[in-house]
């Protein structure tokens, strides 16, 4: 390497710390159909819970998981909704989410029977924003999860990536 090239300072390397367990109930889907972009589907978030270390909230009523079916095994999600910690904080959640499998295992999915998580790769990248001055920390931090769905909910690990 030329002498007039500064050494780069070695990078640290990805760490993560939990952040929350979450169960969000869902309604039936409203089937969209096959569009010019992909086959659409609307799932209604109906509630739901959520639990991190030493603070919970509640999923609020009124959200959405807008999904984009890329084929029989690939469907890209979009979910939007808000949290309500016990402490009247909101948080709103923008969680973006790959999940993929068999495509005899992602139509039960679609049906809403259920499957063995371990055969779904359902992986999010959720970003959340608040107002609150106490939480105000998660505006400027990313976040990445797990994810299972069920006939009634679905249920995610989140993790902060420090």
């Amino acid at each position: 390497m030329p002498d007039d090239v500064p050494q780069l300072a070695a990078l640290p390397d990805p760490r993560f710390r939990f952040f929350a367990d979450l169960s969000v109930q869902v309604g039936p889907p409203q089937e969209v159909g096959a569009t010019a972009h992909g086959g659409r589907r609307l799932i209604p978030i109906l509630g739901g819970t959520a639990r991190g270390d030493g603070w919970s909230a509640r999923v609020l009523p009124g959200g959405a998981d807008f999904q984009r079916i890329v084929h029989g095994g690939l469907a890209e999600l979009d979910a939007r909704y808000v949290l309500e910690t016990d402490a009247g904080d909101l948080i709103y959640v923008c969680n973006q989410a790959l999940r993929s499998g068999d495509p005899a295992h992602m139509a039960r999915l679609a049906r809403g029977e259920p499957v063995d998580p371990a055969h779904i790769y359902f992986r999010c990248a959720p970003r959340m924003e608040t107002a609150s001055r106490a939480l105000g920390w998660i505006n400027e931090r990313l976040f990445f999860g797990t994810g299972a769905r069920h006939p009634d909910r679905v249920q995610m690990r989140f993790h902060e990536l420090l």
